[in-house]
Parts: C-alpha cells; sequence; structure tokens
C-alpha cells in the first residue's frame, strides 16, 4: 500500500498537466476514471445476461404459460382432485408454477444469464479497486502529507473533510440519482405499465403463499440506504476520498443513464416492430 501511495504521488508529479489544474485532485479524478473504463465490460457483461433475459427467457416463459395451465388442468382431472373452488384454485395454481420455475431455471442455464451473478457480478467487481484506492489515499491523505497544501473546489485541503459539506452532499445525491434514474427516461405509459406489472407480481405472490425475493428491488432499496449513509461518511473522511468516491458516482451515474437509454430505446424499437408485423 505504501508504494502504491508512493507510486500516485509520483504520477501526479510527472503528468504533463496545465499548470492551472491542481495535480493530486487532478491525478485523482484522472485514475478514477481509468479504473472505472477498465471494468466497464463486467457491466456491459451483466447487461447483455439482463437482455437475453428479457427478450429470450421470458417470452419463451409467455408461449409455455397457456400450455402449462392446461397440461396440469387435465393431469388433476385424470387424478380426479377434489375439493372446494379455493382448494382446486391453489392447486392449479402451484404445480403451474412448479413447472415454470422449473422451466425458467432451465432456460436460464442454457442461455447463460442467470439473474443474481447478473445482479451481483458488476458491482463486486468494482469492490477491490474501490477498497484499495479509498485505503491508498486515506493513507496519503495523514499528516505529514502534501495533500495538504493543495486544496479543490469547496475542499481547503484534500487532507481534511469538507468544511461546508457541499460535496459529501453531492455525493449523496449522484447516488440516490444512479438508483432513480431508469425512471426518468420512461413515458407516463411505461410507469404505468410497471405499477400494474408490480402490483401484479404481489397479486401473484399473495395468492401463492410464497414470499418472491426481487433482487434487483433489494440492490435499489440498499443503495437508498447508501446514499444517505455516504452524506454521513464522507462528511467525516478526508477530502481526497471525497473527490475520489463523487468522481466514481458521477462516472457511475453517467454510465447508469447511458445503457438505461439505450435499453428504453431498444424495447421501444421492438415492441413498434411487434406492432407492425402482419397478424
Amino acid at each position: 500500500m505504501q508504494q502504491l501511495g508512493n507510486g500516485f504521488l509520483d504520477l501526479a508529479i510527472a503528468l504533463p498537466l496545465p499548470p492551472s489544474l491542481p495535480p493530486y485532485s487532478t491525478t485523482i479524478i484522472l485514475v478514477t476514471l481509468l479504473s472505472r473504463f477498465a471494468l466497464l465490460p463486467f457491466t456491459i457483461w451483466g447487461k447483455n445476461r439482463a437482455r437475453r433475459i428479457e427478450e429470450v427467457v421470458m417470452p419463451k416463459i409467455e408461449e409455455l404459460k397457456p400450455l402449462v395451465t392446461k397440461q396440469v388442468f387435465e393431469a388433476m382431472q385424470k387424478e380426479r382432485i377434489k375439493g372446494d373452488k379455493a382448494f382446486l384454485q391453489e392447486t392449479h395454481a402451484k404445480r403451474s408454477m412448479e413447472i415454470l420455475d422449473k422451466k425458467r431455471e432451465e432456460l436460464f442455464a442454457e442461455h447463460k444469464c442467470r439473474p443474481l451473478p447478473s445482479i451481483i457480478i458488476p458491482p463486486l467487481s468494482q469492490l477491490p479497486v474501490f477498497v484499495v484506492m479509498t485505503i491508498a489515499l486515506g493513507r496519503l491523505s495523514v499528516d505529514p502529507t502534501p495533500f495538504d497544501s493543495e486544496s479543490f473546489l469547496t475542499l481547503s485541503t484534500l487532507a481534511h473533510p469538507d468544511p461546508t459539506m457541499t460535496l459529501p452532499i453531492l455525493l449523496g445525491v449522484l447516488t440516490m440519482a444512479n438508483v432513480e434514474s431508469s425512471n426518468w427516461l420512461m413515458t407516463a405509459a411505461e410507469r404505468e405499465r410497471m405499477r400494474k406489472a408490480e402490483e401484479a407480481n404481489a397479486k401473484r405472490a399473495a395468492e401463492s403463499g410464497v414470499t418472491s425475493i426481487r433482487p434487483q428491488s433489494v440492490v435499489k432499496n440498499g443503495l437508498r440506504v447508501l446514499s444517505i449513509g455516504r452524506i454521513i461518511v464522507a462528511a467525516m473522511t478526508p477530502g481526497s476520498i471525497t473527490l475520489y468516491w463523487l468522481t466514481s458516482a458521477a462516472f457511475g451515474l453517467l454510465q447508469t443513464w447511458t445503457m438505461d437509454w439505450l435499453d428504453i430505446r431498444r424495447r421501444r424499437r421492438l415492441q413498434k416492430n411487434l406492432l407492425m408485423r402482419p397478424k
């Protein structure tokens, strides 16, 4: 870690930066951007897997639903299962769900797009770099340090917390915006469809009595809590670390917004093509 810190200081001095730019702050920003660009393939990998779920797996499951419903109904008739209407409906729904869940898992394996790795691996790939950079900058901010002689934006020095709380609050805002950015690009009709789909999923889960855990919702709720926690933590950390976190959050927001925008354009194009197909 000491060698990494010394290498960072040497890099800041060696870079041919204009005299008007503060060397250490500029190097923090550049190193952050380069590291995020280097990890971008993991995010693209996760997006491609999510796209296969949406465009391949789920349409096949929707096609199978009427067939499975009919097969389960016929099987229950052959078995001469008796009971009141509520019992028969519950049994039919449970059996159908078990078959569809098994088929869904088979399709996930066939197309290599299981949801959990697609959601977890991209952010986890950033964790080692995030931890190493945070520790390295924290050690470089301990007196005596050249960071103490450089100010940037509202930071009086890179070695001390932001006295105005501007950067910590901006960090929290960017983190929250990263969570909510997908909703900004949706039309009112798309938001309504998403709301109805969530209500339908909740209703099915209530009827079946099975609690459905949606990894994406868990991650989003966790990030919402994190956005508040980051303000508190950043208010007590050296400015060098806050600047690193802020730059990474800004890159993450731009990355998320761009990918969500491309996804929404793709979905609208697919819907348009479906509507234009001859019936």
